[in-house]
C-alpha cells in the first residue's frame, strides 16, 4: 500500500490543527472541523445564544497557498455543501453587520481584514485593523477566533432573516 503524501499547504494545515492551541479550541466548543477537500476547508463555529438564532455558522474556506496567503471564507451550509442563503447569515448592530455583508463580492466572501478577497484593495487596514490582517504563523486559527469573536459578542444579535 502506497502512502497519500500531502501537499506542502495541505502539509502545514494540518501540522496546524494537531497544535495545542487549535485543539483546546475544540475542546472548548469554539469551533469545528467539518470536512476537510483540500483546498477547501469547512468548519463550525459556536455562536452566542440568541433567541431565534443559529448555535453554529457554517464556513467554507478556500486554503490555496496556505499559509502563505489567507484563506477566504463565506457562509456555508455544510449538511448541502451550498452556500448560505443570505436571510441565514450572523446579524448585529456594527461590527458583525460590517463583516457579515452579502453584497460584498455577491456573498463570496467576508469583509474581513485576514480574507484574501477582502484584504485587496484595503491597504488602510492594515494600520486600521493590524491585530486582524493576516498572520501566516497564526495560520486558520487566526480566521476562526476573528468570526469566533464575532459570534460571541454583544453586537451579535442572531439571524439576518428574511
Amino acid at each position: 500500500m502506497t502512502a497519500v503524501l500531502s501537499r506542502p499547504d495541505e502539509q502545514a494545515f494540518l501540522d496546524e490543527v494537531a497544535e495545542g492551541a487549535f485543539q483546546l479550541a475544540i475542546y472548548l466548543g469554539r469551533w469545528r472541523i467539518v470536512r476537510i477537500a483540500w483546498p477547501i476547508v469547512e468548519v463550525e463555529i459556536t455562536a452566542a445564544a440568541r433567541a431565534g438564532s443559529a448555535d453554529t455558522y457554517g464556513f467554507r474556506f478556500d486554503c490555496t497557498d496556505y499559509p502563505q496567503n489567507p484563506p477566504t471564507g463565506r457562509p456555508w451550509l455544510p449538511a448541502t455543501s451550498a452556500p448560505l442563503p443570505f436571510g441565514l447569515w450572523p446579524a448585529g448592530a456594527r461590527r458583525v453587520s460590517a463583516v457579515f455583508r452579502p453584497d460584498w463580492q455577491n456573498g463570496t466572501c467576508l469583509y474581513a481584514p485576514c480574507d484574501r478577497m477582502s484584504i485587496a484593495g484595503h491597504a488602510n487596514w492594515r494600520q486600521e485593523h493590524a491585530a486582524y490582517i493576516w498572520r501566516p504563523e497564526k495560520g486558520l486559527q487566526q480566521y476562526l477566533e476573528f468570526l469566533h469573536e464575532l459570534l460571541n459578542s454583544v453586537d451579535y444579535v442572531g439571524v439576518r432573516g428574511g
